[in-house]
Order: C-alpha cells, then structure tokens, then sequence
C-alpha cells in the first residue's frame, strides 16, 4: 500500500492544508497527517484541539488518518510504513525551508521520497500565524478555514463569529 505523510503544525488548520491533504488523498492510497506536538512553537491550540479540529474536518475521509507526533518525521514514516512525505509550498521561501528539511531526511532514509505540493493559487497567501493574527485583531478569516476552526477561534477569543465587523476589544 502506497501511504504518504502529510506533517504540520496545523495551528489552526486552514483551507490550504486541506486542500493539499485533499490533493495528495487522490494519488496516494492511504495518507497520515501527522500533527507535531511542536511546543517550543508556543501554538495557540493544545495538540488535543488541533487533532479534533482535523479529526472533524475529515472526519468522511476513509483514506486519511490524524495521528500526533513528537518525534522524527522519518521514525514516523517508518511507523506508519510510508514512502513519502507531502508538503505544500506557497512561496519560494516556503521550498527553501522543506528544500532542507528533505533533504535531512533523505540523508536519514533514501527510500522515503518528499512530494512539494504547490498550494492553489486562493492559499498561496494563507498561514496559521497570519491567521492567528487577523483574528486576534478582529478581521475578516470567513472563506479561510473550516467551519470546525471558526467555531473554535470565536470561542477561544471569546467573541461571536470571527468576521470583519468586528472591532478589537
């Protein structure tokens, strides 16, 4: 079975990360998003959140399975039996960070290819921290994120929907 990896913070998962999640699902036969714990990150969800938020986002999926890790991604891959690790590109400095993050893992496992998935044009632009930041201010994320996530983010600042007819309190 042809399984890849598709690794993130997912801190909140956006429509882009699903999009390449999705866009992997379709060429792979079994796909593992594997959430980092990634603490030294200072995330604003705790790994609980950001698994049931992907857990409930892809919830119809019969090929996609949410785990967590904190470990190297490669043991992971190792684990789970995978020979890729599918990661989705914005921008250039996007391929210069992963460039090297595969190739550390091609050092530790030659046998586990890295797939670049180039975002679709509507999330070239979209980050969880640009997110984190809109929000946090009040603006308009609608179109952004899942249903899932915007629940959340409006009960985590403690205010109704996150849009932009909202003011800074």
């Amino acid at each position: 079975m042809k399984v890849a990896i598709c690794p993130g913070t997912f801190d909140p998962v956006t429509n882009g990360h699903l999009d390449v999640i999705m866009r992997t699902a379709r060429h792979f036969e079994k796909v593992i998003v594997a959430v980092a714990a990634n603490a030294g990150k200072s995330p604003m969800f705790n790994l609980e959140e950001r698994l049931a938020m992907l857990n409930e986002c892809l919830a119809d999926k019969k090929n996609i399975e949410v785990i967590d890790f904190d470990s190297l991604l490669v043991d992971v891959a190792h684990q789970y039996d995978s020979c890729a690790i599918v990661k989705g590109l914005r921008a250039m400095s996007d391929f210069e960070f992963e460039f090297q993050m595969a190739q550390f893992n091609r050092q530790m496992d030659e046998n586990i290819e890295t797939f670049f998935v180039m975002a679709s044009p509507e999330y070239t632009y979209l980050s969880s921290s640009g997110i984190k930041e809109v929000v946090s201010y009040g603006g308009c994320i609608e179109g952004l994120l899942p249903n899932a996530v915007l629940k959340r983010l409006a009960e985590k600042f403690g205010k109704g929907k996150p849009s932009g007819k909202q003011g800074k309190e």
